[in-house]
């Protein structure tokens, strides 16, 4: 069937590739974007044209998560590809990055061409997998990363697991290097980090949890930065944390050292005071910091030295959760919270709306060269219309994931995401 153009007049453009947030329109024919009016209208549209008043509502591309768990395959109780894919279109995410550590491991060329016929099946969202740096994610042998590569993988990440061996990291990323395929590692240093729950702080020792010093970040950062200096790879810290870590992160990026920085909205929302009673929904990995490291991370955030900002998306169902803090899983749903928590900080004055739309639309399509992130002629029409203003009550039975751990239950947040747009395709209507 085909779709009828459809014209958004009365509109926040928001197009952080050009830098325009202000008034505007945008016609979308044949799933592109057919025309964009900045600053005025599109004129007078003839009468096959469906016209959408946004009413002075945003209007972005579709935000771009590039680190997200499934269960799918091996653990679909926990997520599928589909509850994810419905997750991510209420939440106005229109591209997934899907991490490997599934079972089996995305490791090989058959697992990548499988995960994308089963989301071509689904037509919701785009869904793209990354590919595990070494098999198994034990971070013992190099995987075929090329191969991955041509089967249609974007990154290659031993997901949560850092690769001890420095020997193996070099390998991987000089070999990544070969195909121009970016490498994501976690900064974490294995023996400092083993069976910690909580961060090192007064905080830690009072509740008697298991904690890792600040430090074990930095620490491993500090390797993986030199071996990318050794091989020249492209590099993708992720999810960076701390203060400590920050600043070995400027020193490399003053290098030039081809070196990119994501971190979750968990890390920037929360800190370790939230955990309370042992609220085990604020469980992370890793785990939840100190207020002086969160500030440090939004800063870092506000300046551009932290380039992305990630759902960190981490489905586990109650039972799971619902244990002693020791022993409960890590991890948080966030597909559907993370544009209004993201916009927690342009209501506080903390980041300018566009710098913020930034990290999660054309910085990661950039970074993975896809043809998404900006509001342009010709430009795949993936776009999300969200009231700014509109107050919600996240309620974990409204939440699409099949699991319900959302750290941000009952938290009131300000951004309603009205429709979301795939390839012209209403996927999502309010």
């Amino acid at each position: 069937m085909t779709q009828r153009p459809t014209a958004f007049v009365n509109a926040r453009l928001v197009d952080p590739a050009s830098g325009w947030d202000g008034p505007g329109a945008l016609l979308i024919r044949d799933g592109k974007i057919a025309d964009v009016a900045q600053g005025g209208d599109l004129g007078t549209l003839s009468a096959d044209i469906d016209v959408i008043d946004a009413r002075g509502a945003m209007l972005a591309p579709g935000l771009v998560d590039i680190r997200v768990k499934t269960g799918e395959p091996g653990a679909e109780t926990k997520e599928t590809l589909k509850s994810a894919a419905l997750a991510a279109a209420a939440g106005g995410v229109t591209y997934i990055v899907l991490q490997p550590d599934t079972d089996p491991v995305n490791d090989e060329a058959s697992v990548v061409d499988f995960i994308l016929r089963r989301t071509r099946d689904i037509e919701l969202v785009h869904v793209y997998p990354a590919g595990a740096a070494t098999k198994g994610c034990k971070g013992e042998r190099m995987a075929e990363i090329g191969l991955m590569r041509e089967a249609g993988c974007l990154y290659v990440t031993d997901a949560d697991r850092p690769i001890v061996n420095s020997k193996v990291m070099q390998r991987v990323l000089a070999y990544a290097k070969s195909f121009d395929t970016l490498v994501a590692h976690r900064p974490a240093d294995p023996w400092l980090s083993a069976g910690a729950v909580a961060t090192a702080s007064e905080f830690a020792g009072r509740m008697g949890l298991s904690s890792v010093p600040p430090i074990a970040e930095k620490i491993m950062l500090e390797r993986d930065l030199a071996l990318v200096e050794l091989t020249g790879a492209r590099f993708l810290v992720d999810q960076i944390t701390t203060a400590c870590a920050l600043e070995s992160l400027a020193r490399g990026k003053a290098k030039g050292l081809p070196v990119t920085a994501t971190t979750s909205i968990n890390h920037l929302s929360f800190n370790e005071i939230d955990i309370g009673d042992y609220r085990t929904f604020l469980k992370f990995d890793p785990p939840v910091r100190g207020e002086d490291d969160r500030q440090a991370t939004i800063e870092a955030l506000a300046s551009g030295l932290i380039d992305i900002v990630v759902s960190a998306h981490a489905p586990a169902p109650a039972e799971d959760k619902r244990l002693p803090y020791d022993e409960a899983a890590p991890g948080a749903v966030g597909l559907q919270t993370l544009l209004p928590a993201l916009l927690a900080f342009h209501h506080d004055g903390r980041i300018p709306l566009v710098d913020l739309m930034r990290t999660v639309t054309s910085r990661p399509a950039e970074l993975l060269g896809l043809a998404a992130g900006r509001l342009a002629k010709g430009a795949p029409a993936d776009l999300v219309l969200c009231d700014l203003n509109a107050p919600i009550v996240v309620d974990l039975d409204k939440l699409k994931s099949k699991s319900r751990n959302s750290p941000f239950d009952g938290r009131r947040l300000f951004g309603e995401v009205q429709m979301t747009i795939v390839d012209g395709r209403v996927v999502y209507r309010v």
